[in-house]
């Protein structure tokens, strides 16, 4: 294969190293186009292919030009590249396997086809998975994957309970669960569970309170959390509706409790061992989970809210623990600002943990949980340079716009700014910008800066799911 790899003097280097890595596998031609490789021109590629007989031309991922014509003029197919020439060599390494895209930078591609390739995986591994037993279509135990479970603490609060339910299935979760707490009446039960009778998915109440239970029953798939304080009065009812239970001990052993529910009629029970939180004897507990014979439940989501540390980590190694101890539910929440997003993250780890089946380690696997650090640096040539001038402190006197201030702030998934009583709403931070400008809403250079750091500000917390203040720390 004939391949043309144009490149700027800036990263030469790094290109034709790339290239002699592979010149037993193909026939490479480096060409230096310039200083920059992003800046290549349709006009200057066209030069290069012309005459010559190439299969194809590899161009940097940075570049923004369309190179379409280029393909109808010459006939060789234009692929973009990595972004960063220090990824080139990953990406020749895997192209008689691949085909790039021709308008999507070639890291983002294999990333996003190497997330849809794992997915499919996931998928029908599951698929061919046998269960234990199923609750509304969904597979629990049996070498099925871990399924996730999400907490809704007391439902009947919350105005928006469809709302909050659908998000969490849309998020990941496969079964959701309605906590109800002591102030909670049975008619606040049937009110959240009616309101969710057109919803598909697995449901799940929380709640020790057996009256609370017998209003649920008629959707609850499955009831956490039995006991022997309330088996003998609810467990015929559970058993009689058909619905699943989670076991927990309380004064009577796991052991004790489980054969009461299953005296009791309920022949779909999970194990829950309970999962202490770090510093209450984390270790400890997870002792108690292999010789359960029964489906195991982990109340990951526990351990998460008790612990002052960015959940996205937490919950993958938590998920890790429960692949060793052959978990078949986890549970998460989102019950405080630190753990808004878990439910999604706990999916995402347990489709990792669901690779897992020939790896010894969750790596490399298609699907990752890396949000603020990166899994390789990348190595770019140093900027060249002559001089060099120190930055001096930027002056304290703030000088207004003439046009006016711009508030800013994020409603939802959208950057919002507001010049005199307009809004702009956009997800992406140069849109916003760049409709202000079109706008006419700004004059200074000072201003322009100012705005593109905060609304890059905003387009992260939202990424982040942070808060945001203008002006404020991030």
């Amino acid at each position: 294969m004939h391949i043309l790899l144009p490149t700027g003097s800036a990263t030469a280097a790094i290109v034709k190293a790339a290239a002699e890595r592979f010149r037993s596998r193909y026939d490479i031609d480096v060409a230096v186009t310039g200083d920059i490789a992003s800046f290549l021109a349709p006009g200057d590629l066209i030069k290069l292919l012309s005459g010559r007989d190439y299969d194809m031309a590899i161009v940097s991922g940075m570049c923004t030009a369309s190179f379409a014509d280029v393909e109808r003029e010459t006939g060789v197919p234009v692929y973009r590249g990595p972004r960063h020439a220090a990824d080139l060599a990953l990406i020749l390494g895997v192209l008689d396997r691949i085909r790039l895209s021709k308008t999507i930078p070639a890291d983002d591609f294999l990333t996003e086809t190497r997330r849809k390739e794992a997915c499919r995986r996931v998928a029908l591994r599951e698929a061919e998975a046998g269960a234990d037993f199923v609750i509304r279509g969904v597979k629990i135990g049996g070498g099925s994957r871990m399924k996730v479970l999400a907490e809704i603490m007391d439902a009947h609060r919350r105005g928006d309970i469809a709302d909050e339910v659908r998000r969490f299935f849309a998020e990941g979760a496969d079964i959701v669960d309605l906590g109800f707490g002591f102030d909670a009446a049975p008619g606040d039960v049937e009110r959240c569970f009616a309101a969710l009778e057109d919803l598909e998915g697995p449901l799940a109440v929380d709640t020790q309170d057996p009256l609370l239970i017998a209003a649920a029953l008629p959707r609850a798939d499955l009831v956490l959390s039995l006991h022997e304080g309330n088996i003998p009065v609810v467990g015929a009812a559970i058993a009689d509706a058909g619905a699943a239970a989670v076991v927990v001990p309380r004064e009577r052993t796991l052991r004790e409790n489980l054969a009461a529910a299953g005296e009791a009629g309920i022949s779909r029970l999970i194990a829950d061992p309970l999962l202490q939180p770090v510093g209450s004897g984390l270790v400890d507990s997870l002792s108690g989970f292999p010789a359960i014979p029964y489906p195991l439940f982990f109340g990951a989501g526990n351990v998460v809210e008790l612990l002052d540390a960015d959940s996205t980590g937490a919950n993958a190694l938590l998920a890790g623990m429960a692949h060793e101890v052959g978990v078949a539910v986890i549970f998460t929440s989102e019950h405080s600002d630190k753990t808004r997003g878990s439910v999604a993250e706990m999916r995402r780890a347990t489709d990792m943990m669901a690779l897992m089946a020939d790896r010894p380690y969750p790596k490399d696997l298609g699907l990752d949980l890396l949000i603020l650090k990166e899994k390789r640096r990348r190595r770019e040539p140093p900027l060249e340079y002559g001089s060099i001038v120190d930055a001096c402190p930027a002056p304290d006197e703030i000088v207004y716009d003439p046009l006016g201030c711009i508030r800013i702030g994020i409603e939802e998934d959208c950057i919002v700014a507001v010049h005199k009583g307009r809004a702009v709403r956009g997800k992406h931070w140069e849109d916003v910008f760049y409709t202000l400008l079109a706008n006419g809403s700004l004059s200074r250079l000072d201003h322009a800066a100012y705005l593109g750091k905060e609304l890059f500000k905003a387009e992260l917390a939202i990424r982040l799911r942070r808060s945001f203040e203008q002006d404020g720390p991030f």
